[in-house]
């Protein structure tokens, strides 16, 4: 019996990126998120919320969630189950309820002194990360595209230009490398662009394009059956409840533990992408390493892995994770393995 609750305490960081974010929707140089700290039996446990806009989060928003919830916790720090059921009664914020569920990861295993992927019964790493080309004209994306190879196993190209370029970026970046290239269009083509879009990637032989479409759109399933590579979606499936609808528009999940609320949701999620014959990939937004540590948890049940956020920053303020190989790798120590830096 734990005879006290779980204390909380969180805060607002700024983390500055290394190079501006281009995507379809939104220019960035730096993101906000949320830091956690849950304290028990003198010992802390360390989370992340990566809230997006998309969602209608924001680190103001997630920061009063935490402040106003945390309590939901308790006191038993293993009681995930019930902890996640009284989490979920509260309806959005699910980047503050993932920091919340990686922070208790944490903690747990820093309680028992194990890492947290052997609390799940999972290897230690996943596949290979891809690297993100941020959107630009052909030859920048090439440029880029050129620099990264030399690192990375993966890339995933940013599309949706609105300039009728998409395919050329594409031919571009082909053109400097032979490494598995990916596409994600972050909701912007129409199933017009699309269908004809694809037709193009597929010769360059793209391995699948994320969530060329609006979600929601009703040409979804038309353009399932007429894709000729796999589609995969991302803001069409945030958490569990959404899994079984998105088998019928797409080939694929893109999970990320912003969008489900956590580790436990993302696991759950990838076990029905798998009964349902769909192919599971891991994301992340633009996170610290303390976010990424988490994802890594979940990165051995998927085929693709996409967790370089921590990458993309000027100074990771959580290290601990480790590119091996174009693997992010955690560090073998108790819980998430990561601390900050000092």
């Amino acid at each position: 019996m734990y005879a006290r609750a779980v204390q909380a305490e969180a805060r607002i960081v700024r983390l500055q990126l290394a190079e501006t974010f281009v995507i379809s929707r939104e220019v960035a140089d730096y993101a906000d998120v949320v830091h956690v700290d849950l304290m028990h039996d003198g010992v802390t446990g360390h989370g992340e919320a990566a809230p997006v806009k998309r969602y209608g989060e924001s680190a103001e928003s997630a920061l009063r969630f935490v402040d106003d919830h945390a309590l939901l916790v308790g006191d038993d720090p293993f009681a995930l189950e019930d902890i996640g059921e009284r989490l979920a009664a509260v309806p959005g914020e699910q980047a503050a309820k993932s920091a919340l569920d990686a922070a208790l990861h944490d903690l747990q295993g820093k309680l028992l002194g194990i890492p947290a992927h052997r609390l799940l019964g999972l290897p230690r790493t996943g596949p290979p990360t891809s690297w993100t080309i941020w959107l630009g004209d052909p030859d920048d994306m090439a440029r880029r595209a050129e620099k990264a190879a030399a690192t990375y196993r993966r890339l995933k190209l940013k599309l949706g230009g609105g300039d009728g370029l998409d395919v050329e970026r594409v031919r571009a970046v082909r053109g400097i490398t032979d490494l598995p290239l990916m596409v994600d269009v972050n909701e912007w083509w129409s199933l017009d662009e699309a269908l004809d879009a694809l037709e193009g990637l597929a010769e360059l032989g793209i391995e699948y394009c994320e969530q060329p479409l609006k979600a929601g759109d009703e040409g979804a399933r038309t353009l399932k059956e007429r894709s000729p590579i796999p589609i995969y979606v991302d803001e069409d499936c945030n958490t569990l409840a959404d899994v079984e609808t998105c088998a019928e528009i797409a080939h694929g999940i893109n999970i990320k533990l912003a969008k489900s609320g956590g580790i436990r949701e993302a696991i759950r999620m990838a076990h029905a992408a798998r009964a349902l014959r769909m192919g599971v990939m891991l994301g992340c937004m633009l996170e610290s390493g303390l976010g990424i540590a988490a994802g890594c948890c979940v990165a051995p049940l998927c085929d693709h892995v996409d967790l370089d956020g921590n990458l993309l920053l000027r100074e990771d303020p959580w290290p601990g994770v480790e590119l091996v190989d174009g693997v992010q790798t955690p560090a073998p120590e108790p819980g998430l393995g990561v601390l900050a830096r000092a």
